[in-house]
């Protein structure tokens, strides 16, 4: 099976026409061509999964299609922005046909919910290597910016976070996270669910100010947000969701998976205390529990408080690729 074989019978489709006629050319020329709605800003983002960094050599191809894409609209809920189309470069040692069939199989899955269609790209042969950029689009003024925090903003967090680092490690065989792999933990971690509906919301909420997806870990991503703002932090770590299989672990490790463990693809927000209604309304018409965790502080730290107001030392980081 030749490149072109290959991107004909896996990844070609129907011409797609993606949200309100956005795809005006998708596979098959030199570029695509998008067209925003009018009066709307690009929003793009690119992201690259690369085996044995991201992911294990044995995932489930579905499973690896899955995340390629969620990852990056998990960059366009971050902005607010509503998905348009992606592109796909694709590296492989070999042009296995069942692996393609089934890793598209996620891929356009995950795709399809979003109205993101694909609309080109390119394949070469290599070590597995996966790289999207996607396209998506917003209104003037309404991205949620990661420099747009302000001192007395409430800070939320999307669903639970801990969890994909604890598939994680037990997937290594990490002595403390226990030797069985719980399956929604895993879950958690290969198919992790962007919260594209939830972005799109708060972006008409006149009070949400800053947002940012967890990557790298809480702790570490909320670091960029307070830098680029200018601003400082205090998280109250009892209101930290958590996930039943973390409650057994010791609170040193729990807190590790939380604030650090990365791969969750959360977002985390600020909004004025007069938009808490406008939340919890936007938090239930998309369908994502959000929680309170803290707020925004002008002094320029971050600081983890007890159930007693008392300061937690943490010294965990987010994850670097190159720490």
């Amino acid at each position: 099976m030749g490149e072109f074989e290959l991107i004909r019978r896996h990844f070609q489709r129907a011409p797609a026409t993606g949200g309100d006629g956005a795809v005006v050319l998708g596979i098959g020329d030199d570029c695509a061509l998008l067209q925003p709605s009018p009066g709307h800003q690009l929003a793009i983002s690119s992201d690259m999964l690369v085996e044995g960094r991201h992911f294990f050599a044995d995932v489930a191809p579905e499973a690896l299609g899955h995340k390629a894409l969620a990852v990056n609209l998990s960059d366009l809920a971050a902005m607010g922005a509503r998905p348009l189309g992606f592109t796909l470069a694709l590296a492989l040692p070999q042009a296995d046909s069942d692996w393609l069939a089934r890793f598209a199989q996620g891929l356009f899955a995950l795709a399809d919910a979003h109205a993101c269609p694909l609309v080109g790209g390119d394949t070469t042969r290599g070590p597995l290597n996966l790289c999207i950029t996607v396209f998506g689009e917003v209104k003037p003024g309404q991205a949620l910016r990661r420099d747009a925090a302000r001192a007395g903003d409430d800070l939320y967090v999307s669903g639970r976070t801990g969890e994909a680092r604890l598939a994680l490690e037990q997937l290594r065989g990490t002595e403390w996270a226990g030797t069985a792999v719980e399956a929604e933990a895993r879950a958690r971690l290969e198919r992790p669910t962007p919260r594209n509906a939830l972005g799109v919301a708060l972006s008409a909420v006149a009070g949400a100010h800053a947002a940012i997806d967890l990557s790298d870990g809480l702790a570490g991503d909320l670091g960029h947000l307070l830098q680029a703002s200018g601003v400082g932090a205090e998280i109250h770590l009892p209101a930290l969701p958590v996930a039943p299989a973390l409650q057994g672990l010791p609170e040193a490790r729990r807190l590790e998976c939380l604030l650090a463990g990365g791969d969750d693809y959360e977002l985390l927000f600020t909004a004025a205390p007069e938009a808490r209604e406008a939340i919890a309304l936007a938090s239930a018409d998309s369908g994502t529990p959000v929680t309170r965790i803290g707020r925004i502080t002008a002094a320029p730290s971050l600081r983890l408080l007890g159930a007693a107001g008392q300061v937690v030392p943490f010294g965990a980081q987010g994850f670097d690729h190159f720490a």
